[in-house]
């Protein structure tokens, strides 16, 4: 390929070079328009609303106070027969993440990785304004683009990939393809939580305030709370202890005060997404950033404070597509960390730990390490392998919003007596464990509706809710994380949900007695499932039913937040976990 431009240039057919370089120009423009989904669960999911206003506020080469990239492939790891000719070398544009560039910028180019001949091929006559000098400069890190040419043949599950390229290349299997390690089942986790309510594990603040006395006072009145056995508005069998969740829950709306965050620019701080598969944490900022009763604008009062990004907004913004690098974007967060450490004293005095984040995306576990370690991290991911802490942090159900203006939409089902379907479940074959299920049940039992993707459109996502509102249970394997938005779904329509997947924490596991609504199975039981379903008793099926119905009312997002609903229960964990796990200096 570097000879055939040497030739080019020797044979002084300039028209030509011109010519590849105002379309190369041209479609590497039309590539930085767009900003790549790139999530595990990505298909799910649908562009921000505010898509439009994102690309109004912001200019061409600064997104996010950092340089703006195009792709371009780099001939050191392509074939030189892609390169045989010019059409070919066109075609192979966009597959590398290297900077605009401008006049006499080869050097530069040589030295993060291109060929001499090339790397003056591209620099000669460039007008774009950014050149490589700036971008050395830059705080985004070079490593990026060596990892970039060291992972282009690496299959990824959140990437389209080219169907010659997959025929000619090896896939190599993801960690989520792969069973986990180790395994954590749910009697385990019990034993965990009871084990770290007793010893916590949160850093020894530098100091001991007023405040921190208050929390710890809260704590002994939580601990000897007044024996409750009946609440007109709580449905005892769902918690683990109906007392202590309601004085808790008291003493939260009491005295709480929250300090949120100014710092930090849109669209990844203080710009919620309120529809598709990461709303969750888009409601919750949206909900928290408007609250009155909750917020303080002196931190100086705050018992907790909360750090309002997102993490889909994160990696929509700078997840650069196919790079299998998310190395800058816990990067960006590490900075942010940095920068309110430096500015506020708060976060330094705790080391985090009166610190909260709430975040959906499946990348946040990695986002968040190391810099937000001993921050409370309300996930949706919440999975023990990857750092998720039983006891402080919070799982975060995973909701899957159609409508942004009617959350609520579809609800409700069909009576117990009216479900003729024993077991029901429908998707794509995320994940090394979906494709057991289907391979055990698919096709092989009538009562078991057991299927692979439904095709796209409203005729199979009415399907899927009439399916779901038909079924006696409603079958949750895990995908590509162990988090999955069927939960919440099954909830929704009424039906007794089945959790396959070990690790995996369930929504507010430090209050909620998952016993009491649903059905939580060790992956290894899926041959076994439908006999499993079979020995539950009518009776018992009948009050876990009940328990759906009655605990929905703590999986809502409301515009104007209601008691007991989503938005306090995850507020309340938050809490009660910050509550159980303070220390202080004595």
């Amino acid at each position: 390929m570097f000879q055939y431009f040497d030739e080019l240039c020797h044979m002084g057919n300039r028209r030509l070079l011109f010519l590849l370089a105002v379309l190369a120009v041209n479609y590497l423009l039309f590539q930085s328009i767009l900003v790549p989904y790139g999530s595990g669960n990505a298909s799910w999911s649908s562009a921000p609303e505010n898509y439009e206003l994102l690309h109004d506020k912001v200019s061409f080469l600064s997104l996010h106070s950092t340089p703006k990239y195009f792709t371009i492939w780099n001939p050191l790891a392509g074939n030189a027969s892609e390169f045989s000719n010019s059409s070919g070398f066109i075609a192979m544009l966009g597959k590398v993440h290297i900077p605009i560039f401008g006049k006499n910028d080869s050097l530069e180019l040589e030295s993060v990785g291109f060929n001499k001949s090339f790397a003056a091929v591209l620099a000669k006559d460039s007008k774009v304004g950014f050149s490589v000098k700036q971008f050395l400069e830059t705080k985004r890190d070079i490593s990026t683009i060596s990892q970039l040419v060291e992972n282009k043949n690496m299959d990824s599950r959140d990437t389209s990939q080219d169907n010659s390229a997959a025929a000619s290349t090896p896939r190599k299997k993801m960690k989520c393809d792969m069973p986990p390690k180790s395994r954590t089942l749910i009697q385990e986790m019990n034993h965990i939580l009871l084990r770290r309510r007793v010893s916590s594990r949160a850093m020894r603040p530098r100091w001991s305030t007023k405040l921190d006395l208050e929390v710890l006072a809260a704590r002994l009145e939580i601990e000897h709370a007044p024996i409750v056995t009946y609440d007109k508005e709580l449905y005892a069998p769902l918690f683990r202890n109906l007392s202590m969740f309601k004085r808790s829950y008291e003493l939260m709306e009491r005295i709480l005060k929250v300090y949120i965050y100014k710092d930090g620019n849109k669209p990844i701080f203080h710009q919620p997404i309120l529809k598709g598969l990461y709303a969750s944490e888009g409601w919750f900022m949206k909900l928290m950033e408007e609250n009155k009763h909750f917020v303080v604008k002196d931190p100086a009062k705050a018992h907790l404070f909360y750090m309002p990004f997102s993490s889909r907004m994160l990696e929509y913004s700078l997840y650069v597509r196919n790079s299998h690098n998310r190395t800058n974007l816990r990067r960006y967060l590490k900075d942010y960390t940095d920068k309110i450490s430096a500015k506020y004293h708060y976060f330094n005095r705790t080391g985090g730990a009166d610190h909260f984040l709430v975040a959906c995306h499946d990348w946040a576990p990695y986002e968040t390490r190391h810099h937000m370690e001993y921050c409370i991290k309300a996930l949706c991911n919440a999975d023990v392998t990857q750092g998720f802490k039983i006891g402080r942090d919070v799982s975060l159900p995973e909701t899957y919003v159609r409508s942004a203006r009617n959350p609520q939409r579809d609800l409700g089902g069909r009576p117990p007596h009216q479900r003729p379907i024993l077991a029901f479940y429908a998707g794509n074959m995320h994940g090394y464990l979906r494709p057991i299920l289907l391979k055990h049940w698919k096709d092989r039992d009538p009562d078991m509706k057991i299927f692979g993707p439904l095709p796209p459109g409203v005729a199979s996502k009415m399907s899927y809710i009439q399916h779901m509102k038909n079924s006696k249970y409603c079958i949750c394997p895990k995908g590509y994380e162990v988090n999955s938005p069927r939960v919440v779904e099954a909830i929704f329509y009424e039906c007794v949900p089945v959790i396959i997947s070990d690790n995996f924490v369930p929504p507010f596991f430090e209050v909620l007695n998952w016993d009491a609504f649903s059905v939580i199975l060790a992956e290894k039981d899926i041959p076994n499932l439908k006999h499993i379903l079979l020995s539950v008793p009518k009776e018992k099926y009948l009050k876990l039913q009940l328990g759906v119905r009655r605990v929905q009312k703590h999986f809502f997002w409301h515009a104007k937040p209601l008691k007991y609903d989503l938005f306090h229960m995850t507020l309340h964990s938050v809490w009660h976990n910050r509550v159980f796990q303070i220390k202080v200096r004595r």
